[in-house]
């Protein structure tokens, strides 16, 4: 069952710390953005901008904005997760995905009210339906907007899934997040960010 929003998601706090950190950081990194995206353009053919569809707020589905690192762009009902050494990320991709660059086009997310800085990670729609009807409680991620960076992230839970055990630890933590959410665990989150994606070695 989806559920009713939790208070994380409809705190005021929190919403208007998303909006002044999503455009401060849009602000800084706008530069980063449009090499890295012109160095997508001239790596291989295709849009710099990768949209999919996603699930949010109480199963709501947006597209989720991201930098493109494969040649090819997945979406529909079935979809295959990026694995270790997968040949359909570029060159380019592998240093984009390994340091999350290719995330930060989810600002305008943020902006939108589509995302939070942080919450948990939102998943494909075919994956989201695959993992819904094995694990009862994975709809209750839907109580609160997916985020840029979640308390599983910063956990290590992070990256590919390939066994059910590992999405379930992974919901674990999410639901975990949402039952004990406060402004400062999300400040304690954000500070544990940057150095869970320096020495990840699950992100690919």
């Amino acid at each position: 069952m989806r559920g009713a929003p939790a208070p994380v998601a409809v705190d005021v706090r929190k919403r208007t710390l998303d909006i002044a950190a999503a455009s401060l950081l849009l602000v800084l990194f706008a530069p980063l953005l449009l090499l890295a995206a012109l160095l997508i353009k001239l790596e291989s053919p295709g849009p710099a901008l990768f949209r999919q569809t996603r699930g949010g707020l109480g199963g709501t589905q947006f597209q989720i904005l991201k930098l493109r690192t494969m040649h090819c762009r997945e979406d529909g009902p079935e979809l295959t997760q990026a694995q270790r050494g997968d040949n359909r990320v570029t060159r380019l991709g592998r240093l984009l995905r390994a340091t999350s660059i290719d995330e930060l086009p989810q600002l305008l997310n943020v902006l939108k009210g589509d995302m939070s800085i942080v919450g948990p990670r939102p998943h494909a729609a075919a994956h989201d339906d695959y993992y819904g009807a094995r694990i009862p409680e994975y709809y209750a991620r839907y109580q609160a907007r997916p985020g840029l960076t979640g308390w599983a992230q910063v956990k290590g839970l992070r990256g590919g899934t390939e066994t059910l055990e590992a999405m379930r630890k992974r919901v674990e933590a999410d639901i975990e997040y949402i039952e004990t959410w406060s402004v400062m665990k999300d400040a304690r989150i954000v500070l544990m960010t940057v150095p869970s994606l320096l020495v990840a070695e699950n992100a690919y």
